[in-house]
């Protein structure tokens, strides 16, 4: 299953091309009460470390709206943001930009 769900610049909203993903592990979720998961919010780097680290807490808390929206109890979420600590891609292309935008769902 995927598990990562990515942003446009700049933004926390939802895209609809991810909106099946998170329907999928909200329907998992509400069906494994036992299971927790952890949303780790991320942003590339451009913008202040302190505004990256809001901006990935941003991003993880809409996924977790939209997870619990549709099922998931908010017991079974935790939501941490790593701001532009930890990109997936180091370079400084607008793909990597792109690979960095993102939150990833943990499932120990």
């Amino acid at each position: 299953a995927k598990r990562v769900v990515y942003f446009d610049f700049d933004k926390s909203d939802i895209r609809g091309d991810f909106r099946d993903v998170i329907q999928a592990h909200a329907e998992y979720l509400a069906s494994h009460s036992d299971v927790a998961v952890t949303l780790e919010g991320h942003a590339d780097k451009r913008g202040t470390r302190e505004y990256n680290i809001a901006l990935g807490e941003r991003r993880a808390n809409a996924v977790q709206k939209m997870l619990t929206l549709q099922g998931a109890s908010a017991s079974q979420i935790r939501v941490v943001s790593y701001g532009e600590e930890r990109p997936a891609d180091r370079g400084t292309s607008e793909e990597a930009y792109q690979r960095n935008r993102r939150v990833e769902i943990v499932i120990p």
